[in-house]
C-alpha cells in the first residue's frame, strides 16, 4: 500500500523525517518496503500560462508559444497536440532537470529559439498507470486558477515522500490512509485527527428518487445508499488528483475520484451509479449460473451461483465487491448519482475474484474483511466532499439494510500472564496507555483489565492478541532478552508407534526392507487389481487440486503401491525383493472428513512361500500377545484362488494375505510369483497386550495321538482344528498338521490330512483311557461334520 506523507499529515500532526517514520512503523509491525520520492530529480519546473500561440515557420507539427512564468515571458517551441491559448501548464526552464535525470537547456528547434520545454506528467516522474487518460499523450493542463510562477512540486504535492508499506492479511484496517494514520498516531503517541463529516444542506428525500434496496443474499451483511443530485461531472480539484496519483490511482472525474479517494482514506470500497440509467430499485442477490455481465473494463464475464450481483429490475449492474457494470457507470452527462457502500462475505469475494481472474482495489479489501460500520461513514464522507467541492447537492435520507449494530467484543487481559509472556514487568497503567493509544478502550478489573475491541480490529480475538499489541507498541527492541525457563517433561511415543517399531524390527529380522510410498495415487491402478464392480476399494476420494492424473485420488489400500514397488524391483532385475510399508488408507465418511486407517502391507517375490509368510505373520502377532488366530480360505480379486486366506483373531477380522493372482501380476508387468498381505494395524494395536503372562513348565508328561483323515479338498485344516479344540476338552494342549497328501489311492476330489493331538493335564498324569475317550469324541465329530474317513490313528 502507498502512503503519501502529505496525506498522512492531514490526520496526524507529525514532524518527523520520512526515514524516522518508516523505521518506527516497521518496528511496530507495519513493514515499510521502500520510501519513494517522485520529484527527487525535478528542479526548476514552474507553472506557466500560454498567452500566445503561433505556427512554426518551418515545421507543420510544431508551434511557437509565448508563456508567462510569473517574472518573465518565455518563447518555447512545442509539438504537443493539446496546447491552447490560456492553458496553464508545467514549464521546464533553462537548466532544469526532469525525471530519469533528463536535463533541459535553451536552444533552437528548426531555427526558432526555444527557452525551455512544456512537460507531461510522465516527464515529471509519474507512472503511466496513474496519469489521467486525457493527459497521457500530451502536456498536462492545470486548472485555470493555478498560481503562475509556482514551483510545480508545490502544486502537485511532490515535496513529500510516499511510503510503500506491506500490509499483512490479518490487518485489513491498515489498507487505508486513516488506518495507517491510526497506527502512526499510536506509534508516536500523537492524537488522531479524523475527518468531520457534515452536510451543509440536504434537499428533498431519497424516497422521491429510488425505491428501497432489497438484499436477497445471505452474503451481504450491509448495503447503504445515498443520492446526489445536480451533479456536475468535471475534473477534480488538483489536491484530490494529487492524492490519488501519489497513492497509485488514476483520476477520472470528480464523482469517481471521490469514491476512490474515500476508499483509500477509509478502506471501504464504494460505487457510484448513474441514477437515471437504473430501472427501479437496487437488488442484491446471488448470481444465476451462466448469467453474463459486461464489466467496466468492457469485458463480458460469465457468472455462477457462487457470485453476488447488484441489479435493478431489468439487468445486472455489477459484480458485488469486484467491479461495476459497464452500462451503469458515471459519464459526463450524469446528473443524478446513487452512492453505494456495502459489506460482503469475504470468502465469496475472494473466490469470485480468483475465478474471474479479476483483482481490483475493491476485491483486495473485501476479501480480507471490511468493518461493517464503514459503509455508512464512507458514503456520507463522499456526499460531504461532493457538496464541499461544488460537485453535487445532497438528497436527504438513505437506505440502510443493517438490521443491528455489531455486538461489542471484550477481552480480559491478566497482568501477570501478560508480563510472563512478554518478558517485561509492565504496570496496569502502562498497558492501559498503550491500548488506549490504539483506540482500544479499557476498564481496570482485579488482576488486569477488560479491553473493548473496536469493530475494525477483527484480528483481536484472544488475550494473547492484546499481549502482542502491547509488546509491538512498547517495542520488541526494548524488551530485555532472557533465557528460556520451564519444567522438564518426559517425552514418549504413542503406544501404536512403539508397537509399530517392534513389528518393524521383527520384519527386518526376517529380511524385509521398509518401503514408503505416496498416499495419493492414480485411479488407473484399481483397474490392475482385478476388482469387482461395487468393491469398497473403488469408493476412493478425489483430490480437488491434484498434481496430475497420477496423483489424483487417495488410496483405499496399500496393495497397489506394494505391487508397483515390486514391479520396479523386478524390472531392474533384482532377483529377490521383500518389503513392508506402514501407511494410512482413506475411507469416505458422509458429512465429515475421511476416516484414516493405519495398515501394514507386506510383499515379496523369491523370498519364501505362502507358509513362510503365514509363519512370519503368526510370529509377529505372537510377539504382541495376539493368539487365538484363525486362517480361513478366501477369495480376494487380487489374490490367487486357493492360495489366499483371511486372518482373524477370535471373531475380529485383521486382514488377508496370499499369493498374487496371475491376472494381476500380468497387469503390473511382473513375471514372477509374488506374495502380498495387508493387515489392519489399528485393530492389531487394539488387541495387542503389553503384559505377557507366562506359565510354569508342565510338571506332568504329555500324550500324543496321530490321525489321518480323507476329506473333501474344500475343507481346510483350520476347520479340523476348530472341531478338535471344541471337543478335546481342557486336556487338548496342541493341534498340529504334519502332512497333506493327494494322489494315488485318494480320489481326485479328496485329500488326506494327517495331524497330531497333544494332551496334558496340569495336575496329574493322564491315563490311556482318558485320552482315548477324548480322541474318540474328536474323531466322531470330524466324521460327522465333514464326512471324514479315518485312514489311520494311533
Amino acid at each position: 500500500m502507498l502512503l503519501p506523507i502529505k496525506w498522512l499529515k492531514d490526520y496526524v500532526n507529525i514532524n518527523k523525517k520520512p526515514i524516522e517514520i518508516a523505521n518506527k512503523l516497521s518496528s511496530t509491525g507495519s513493514h515499510v518496503e521502500s520510501i519513494n520520492n517522485f520529484a527527487e530529480d525535478i528542479e526548476k519546473v514552474v507553472v506557466g500560462k500560454i498567452v500566445e500561440i503561433t505556427k512554426h515557420p518551418d515545421a507543420d507539427k510544431l508551434v511557437v508559444c509565448k508563456i508567462d512564468v510569473g517574472n518573465e515571458t518565455l518563447q518555447i517551441v512545442t509539438g504537443a497536440p493539446n496546447v491552447f491559448e490560456g492553458a496553464v501548464v508545467p514549464v521546464a526552464l533553462d537548466g532544469s532537470t526532469l525525471a530519469n535525470d533528463v536535463h533541459i537547456k535553451k536552444g533552437e528547434l528548426r531555427g526558432v529559439e526555444s527557452n525551455g520545454m512544456l512537460c507531461s506528467l510522465e516527464e515529471l516522474g509519474y507512472a503511466q498507470s496513474v496519469i489521467p487518460k486525457e493527459a497521457r499523450d500530451g502536456i498536462y493542463i492545470f486548472s485555470s486558477d493555478t498560481k503562475i510562477g509556482s514551483d510545480v512540486k508545490d502544486i502537485l504535492d511532490l515535496n513529500d515522500e510516499v511510503l510503500d508499506i506491506e500490509i499483512t492479511p490479518n490487518r485489513p484496517d491498515c489498507l487505508s490512509i486513516i488506518g495507517m494514520s491510526r497506527e502512526t498516531a499510536a506509534t508516536f503517541d500523537l492524537p488522531l485527527i479524523e475527518p468531520k463529516i457534515e452536510f451543509k444542506n440536504e434537499t428533498e428525500n431519497i424516497i422521491d428518487f429510488i425505491g428501497e434496496t432489497v438484499v436477497e443474499t445471505k452474503k451481504c451483511s450491509r448495503f447503504y445508499t445515498k443520492v446526489l443530485t445536480d451533479v456536475k461531472i468535471e475534473d477534480s480539484p488538483q489536491w484530490i488528483k494529487n492524492y490519488l496519483m501519489l497513492a497509485g490511482v488514476r483520476p477520472v472525474n470528480n464523482i469517481v475520484d471521490l469514491t476512490n479517494f474515500v476508499m483509500l482514506e477509509y478502506g471501504q470500497p464504494l460505487h457510484a451509479y448513474d441514477l437515471d440509467k437504473l430501472d427501479g430499485n437496487i437488488i442484491v442477490r446471488d448470481a444465476k449460473d451462466g448469467e453474463i455481465i459486461k464489466t467496466l473494463d468492457e469485458e463480458e464475464r460469465a457468472l455462477t451461483a457462487e457470485d453476488i450481483v447488484i441489479t435493478d429490475r431489468s439487468r445486472v449492474l455489477g459484480v458485488a465487491g469486484v467491479m461495476g457494470g459497464f452500462d451503469s457507470e458515471v459519464t459526463k452527462d450524469t446528473k443524478r448519482v446513487l452512492l453505494e457502500g456495502a459489506s460482503f462475505q469475504k470468502r465469496s469475494i475472494r473466490l469470485t475474484s480468483k475465478r474471474l481472474g479479476l483483482r481490483t482495489e475493491a476485491s483486495a479489501r473485501f476479501e480480507k474483511g471490511v468493518d461493517i460500520t464503514l459503509p455508512k461513514i464512507a458514503v456520507n464522507r463522499v456526499a460531504a466532499l461532493a457538496e464541499e467541492i461544488g460537485a453535487a447537492k445532497i438528497v436527504g435520507g438513505n437506505y440502510d439494510t443493517l438490521k443491528e449494530e455489531p455486538k461489542e467484543r471484550e477481552i480480559k487481559l491478566r497482568l501477570e500472564k501478560a508480563n510472563s509472556l512478554i518478558g517485561h514487568e509492565f504496570t496496569i497503567e502502562e498497558i492501559e496507555n498503550i491500548l488506549n493509544r490504539l483506540m482500544i478502550e479499557t476498564k481496570t478489573v482485579e488482576g488486569g483489565l477488560v479491553a473493548k475491541v473496536p469493530s475494525y480490529r477483527g484480528d483481536l480475538e484472544i488475550e494473547a492478541d492484546l499481549f502482542e499489541e502491547v509488546a509491538r507498541l512498547y517495542g520488541f527492541e526494548n524488551i530485555e532478552p532472557k533465557p528460556l525457563f520451564g519444567g522438564l517433561t518426559k517425552g514418549d511415543r504413542p503406544r501404536f508407534r512403539n508397537l509399530e517399531i517392534k513389528v518393524k524390527e521383527i520384519l527386518k529380522a526376517y529380511g524385509y526392507s521398509e518401503f514408503m510410498s505416496y498416499s495419493f495415487i492414480s485411479p488407473s491402478v484399481f483397474d490392475k487389481l482385478n476388482l469387482e464392480e461395487g468393491s469398497d476399494l473403488l469408493d476412493f476420494i478425489k483430490i480437488l487440486n491434484p498434481l496430475g492424473e497420477e496423483y489424483s485420488v487417495m488410496r483405499t489400500t496399500l496393495i497397489s503401491n506394494m505391487l508397483e514397488i515390486l514391479y520396479k524391483n523386478y524390472s531392474r532385475s533384482n532377483e529377490v525383493c521383500s518389503g513392508f510399508e506402514f501407511g494410512n488408507t482413506f475411507i469416505k465418511q458422509e458429512g465429515s472428513l475421511p476416516k484414516e486407517v493405519l495398515k501394514l502391507c507386506i510383499g515379496s517375490y523369491n523370498h519364501g512361500d505362502f507358509y513362510d509368510l503365514k509363519d512370519m505373520i503368526v510370529n509377529i502377532l505372537w510377539s504382541l500377545s495376539i493368539e487365538d488366530l484363525k486362517f480361513i480360505r478366501t477369495e480376494v480379486p487380487y489374490l490367487h484362488p486357493g492360495r489366499a486366506c483371511d486372518l482373524y483373531a477370535g471373531e475380529i477380522y485383521l486382514g488377508s494375505f496370499g499369493e498374487v493372482n496371475p491376472i494381476v501380476l500380468k497387469n503390473f508387468g511382473i513375471k514372477n510369483r509374488c506374495l502380498v498381505g495387508e493387515l489392519n494395524f489399528d485393530k492389531i494395536v487394539e488387541l495387542a497386550s503389553d503384559n505377557r503372562v507366562y506359565k510354569p513348565l508342565p510338571k506332568f508328561p504329555a500324550m500324543k495321538r496321530d490321525f489321518a483323515f480323507v476329506i473333501s479338498k474344500d475343507i481346510d485344516a483350520g476347520q479340523l482344528e476348530e472341531v478338535a479344540r471344541e471337543n478335546g476338552s481342557e486336556l487338548l494342549e496342541d493341534f498340529k498338521v504334519f502332512d497333506v497328501y493327494t494322489g494315488e489311492g485318494i480320489d481326485d476330489d479328496k485329500k488326506s490330512i494327517a495331524f497330531s493331538l497333544t494332551f496334558r493335564a496340569e495336575d496329574r498324569t493322564l491315563t490311556d483311557q482318558e485320552v482315548e475317550k477324548v480322541s474318540e469324541k474328536v474323531v466322531e465329530e470330524i466324521e460327522k461334520q465333514f464326512d471324514g474317513k479315518l485312514r489311520s490313528g494311533k
